[in-house]
């Protein structure tokens, strides 16, 4: 990635000699696999005399004119920049040249079905990637209109983030060419090309306009498709924005297309949102897929207007954006939607990645320090988006739900089609809340980490409390400590229901918060801090509390609560002050009656992780034989054809790890065992596979059989897992091999292999790759691009082993390479789950 880099400083600089109005841009499709056409005219101003950059990833640039003067290209391009010296006033720049397509879902993806061998064509660009489709000066706070005009086959389907015009056709090839859009930042504009299938359909607007939709997909996915559910979510979404907004769609259509080898959930291009394919299924999924495929559809629908129409001036205020679209996805699935328990799924999914997050040593503020591009990789994280989410749901409940969206309606009248930062919208919370925001700002926003709240709670003989406080700390390298608005809740049984008893809410300060509301009440069989989950803080327990939670966890009513419940104790177990071995009793005893499929799910991935990495070294043979076989005696008792049901087997399959649990997964796989109401589909069959292939009791050669039976891009991915969990060590070095020797696997093999490669019972197979992974992560950085290198660098770190020469050997190369801020940064954080992983075992060996 060397020279590709962009400062923030080179921003301003730009920013303070350029202002961009057009770009015209022309591409051809129709060059062959390698290369496509790319010619662009941008129109500009700039202070006369003064000089800057257009940033163009080209394989070649043939020519470059600057206001009709031909500019000596060996002279002025580097392959990524093209230099500008003695600008106008008034400036036009034709830059003709070749681009490259990528494997690597960055710039414009090009993608083969391996079902009929057709061509799939998609872009994503954020965060500085159109500069690999056309000449364009990369940063959000220059805005222009662009109009696409694109050559490709004439039987393609060409999207774009206009409406799609009638083609001029002339023979086989056709030409699109596309109105010029709003005034928009280059990173969300958009390029989709190929034989994909549409379903069409249209809504109104709020102000009366006739809005059509499309849905896409490739055509060996179509028989998959459910359209009509799509469009459901869809207009849902657009009637709740449109009226908590108070300001109408701010583009011309709307299309949702889901493409191939996609290396996020989804991206907010204007009118035109992409999303990843495994949102189209073609196998049974959980209930907790089906949710975070709506919760997707409504984040990127969000982001039409923050981020698309109103847009950050640099990247340090990303979170405005993704903080704004997770928080607005969650109450506008709760709301609008049948998933009525959004915020549950908030809880168990992205509460608990932001307070891992949060306690890594790369933890950072909401608001974050963004130097450069790569700094602004690096922060696509659980800061930026869960904890922002939080956040912003802690803002709501400090300035109350009206007079948030009365402020937020005013931010996009005030400033729609334009830049801001987050004073812009700070400014107008505070008119319409009345209060202060700059100190909470302060604190929730500029610093980092998270607090841990704890209730001292004193009671007379009857149970009637006495004396009640919240007690607050900071972990001591962020010592801040926060303003809450939270509830406090207490629970008793009514019969075998253990529910909600009294609530109250309160704005909590200080290391210590008494709360006389609560004198005088029963205190019950159990107290819940943060009831309801409007704060942002990790909380604990009291004794009689967590006794109740243990043995009753199962008996709470309320989904959210009992979210709230398994947060606690699984954040009480990383922080070892819990022993993983009762994390792992607390999951197997309780797990049946949960649900919430989110939760479940969640759940069971902690227990596995529990399991493989927490509990002692010398217990994890046998703590895995236990989990594998109460997995798959949930899976027998569960209601026939449940989530839960499903969920149990497909968990089975992730952790056996005896010869019992091979016979069963064969059972399974061969129909011997059946349980009823379970399907073994396809994919299903490819999760059994593997965890034959993780025990030993399956190879190569049956991975193979499998693919052929399934020749497709999803048999593809789950076929290279399946290798790369082969449990052995030649198996481990293979699959690094396959994917960091040569760079001709496109993305989504290189993830499914870092999965599978992660996927093991028995961590010492990893250890003849430890040698090989730090001698080759400066050839992955310096060679690769960023997505690529990031899932290499993090998913192929050997974190299965947890053990002291692991550590010893990653702060060896960490001293030995100081100067690669970004990649010692993804190798911290896999370094800091190792260490946390070691502090656990401890707790557990005693």
């Amino acid at each position: 990635m060397p020279g590709e880099n962009l400062t923030r400083l080179e921003a301003q600089e730009r920013k303070s000699v350029v202002d961009v109005q057009s770009y015209e841009i022309e591409l051809d499709l129709t060059r062959g696999a390698e290369v496509f056409g790319s010619s662009t005219t941008v129109r500009f101003t700039a202070t006369p005399g003064a000089s800057t950059f257009i940033d163009a990833l080209t394989r070649t640039v043939h020519s470059a004119t600057l206001n009709g003067t031909a500019l000596d290209v060996a002279a002025v391009n580097d392959g990524v920049r093209i230099q500008l010296d003695d600008l106008a006033g008034e400036n036009v720049l034709e830059v003709v040249a070749d681009a490259e397509y990528t494997n690597t879902g960055e710039g414009l993806h090009r993608f083969v079905d391996p079902v009929d061998d057709e061509v799939y064509l998609y872009s994503q660009f954020e965060v500085p990637d159109s500069r690999r489709v056309f000449a364009v000066f990369e940063q959000p706070d220059l805005k222009a209109t662009f109009q696409f005009t694109v050559t490709a086959p004439s039987r393609w389907q060409v999207v774009s983030n206009q409406p799609t015009p009638e083609p001029a056709v002339d023979g086989e090839v056709a030409t699109w060419t596309f109105s010029p859009t709003p005034v928009l930042s280059s990173y969300i504009t958009a390029i989709v090309a190929g034989p994909y299938d549409v379903v069409r359909s249209e809504l109104t607007s709020s102000d009366g306009r006739t809005i059509p939709l499309g849905i896409f997909t490739r055509r060996s996915l179509t028989e998959f498709l459910d359209a009509d559910y799509i469009f459901e979510k869809t207009r849902q979404g657009f009637a709740y924005y449109e009226e908590k907004f108070r300001y109408p769609y701010p583009f011309d259509k709307y299309d949702q297309l889901f493409v191939p080898e996609f290396n996020a959930g989804a991206m907010e291009n204007a009118g035109a949102v992409t999303f990843v394919e495994t949102y189209v299924f073609r196998s049974k999924v959980t209930d907790a897929i089906k949710e975070r495929r709506v919760v997707t559809i409504l984040h990127e629908l969000a982001h039409m207007w923050f981020g698309d129409l109103v847009t950050m001036k640099w990247w340090n205020d990303l979170w405005l954006n993704e903080s704004f679209a997770e928080w607005a996805s969650t109450i506008s699935t709760a709301e609008a939607t049948e998933w009525t328990e959004a915020w549950t799924t908030f809880q168990a999914m992205e509460k608990s990645w932001a307070y891992r997050q949060d306690q890594l040593p790369s933890t950072h503020p909401v608001v974050a320090t963004i130097n450069d591009l790569e700094d602004v990789q690096v922060n696509f994280d659980g800061i930026t988006y869960a904890k922002g989410g939080s956040v912003l749901k802690q803002l709501v409940a400090w300035v109350g739900i009206d007079a948030f969206y009365a402020g937020v309606a005013a931010y996009f009248q005030k400033h729609h089609h334009s830049n801001t930062e987050l004073r812009d919208l700070l400014v107008e919370l505070e008119a319409t809340s009345g209060r202060e925001l700059t100190s909470w700002s302060e604190k929730w926003l500029e610093t980092a980490g998270v607090n841990t709240l704890r209730p001292e709670i004193e009671t007379d003989a009857d149970g009637v409390i006495t004396s009640f406080a919240l007690l607050q700390e900071a972990p001591a390298d962020y010592p801040t400590i926060r303003p809450h608005r939270l509830a406090v809740g207490l629970y008793d049984f009514d019969g075998d229901a253990l529910v909600r008893t009294h609530r109250v809410e309160i704005d909590v300060d200080g290391t210590r918060t008494d709360v006389p509301e609560l004198v005088g009440q029963r205190r019950g069989a159990l107290v819940l801090t943060n009831d309801d989950d409007l704060a942002y803080a990790k909380i604990r327990l009291d004794e009689q509390s967590l006794a109740t939670a243990i043995e009753h966890l199962a008996a709470i009513s309320d989904p959210l609560a009992r979210a709230l419940v398994w947060g606690s104790v699984w954040d009480a177990t990383r922080d070892a002050e819990t022993s993983p071995s009762d994390y792992v009793r607390l999951v197997l005893s309780n797990i049946a009656s949960e649900t919430e499929s989110t939760t479940i799910r969640t759940t069971l991935t902690q227990l596995v992780q529990a399991a493989r990495s927490y509990v002692s070294p010398a217990r994890r043979a046998e703590v895995l034989a236990e989990v594998g076989d109460r997995l798959l005696e949930l899976a027998k008792e569960a209601e026939a054809g449940s989530d839960a049901q499903f969920q149990f087997v497909k968990f089975f399959a992730a952790a056996a790890s005896t010869p019992a649990h091979a016979d069963a997964l064969r059972a399974l796989h061969d129909g011997s065992l059946a349980l009823d109401g379970l399907e073994i589909d396809t994919d299903l069959r490819w999760e059994l596979l593997e965890g034959l292939v993780l025990v030993g009791a399956a190879g190569e050669a049956e991975i193979d059989a499998a693919l052929e039976a399934d020749n497709t891009a999803n048999g593809a991915q789950a076929a290279a897992r399946a290798r790369a969990a082969i449990p052995t060590a030649e198996g481990k070095l293979a699959a690094f091999a396959s994917v960091v020797d040569s760079a001709e696997q496109p993305n989504a093999i290189v993830r499914a292999t870092a999965q599978g490669f992660q996927h093991t019972n028995d961590p010492a197979v990893l250890q003849p790759v430890v040698d090989r992974y730090f001698s080759s992560l400066t050839g992955i950085w310096e060679s690769r691009s960023y997505h690529i290198a990031d899932t290499l660098v993090s998913g192929l770190y050997p974190a299965g082993l947890a053990d002291q020469q692991l550590v010893d050997a990653t702060r060896a190369w960490l001293d030995a390479n100081p100067d690669v801020p970004a990649l010692r940064r993804i190798v911290i954080e896999s370094l800091s789950g190792v260490e946390r992983a070691l502090r656990v075992q401890a707790v557990d060996a005693r």
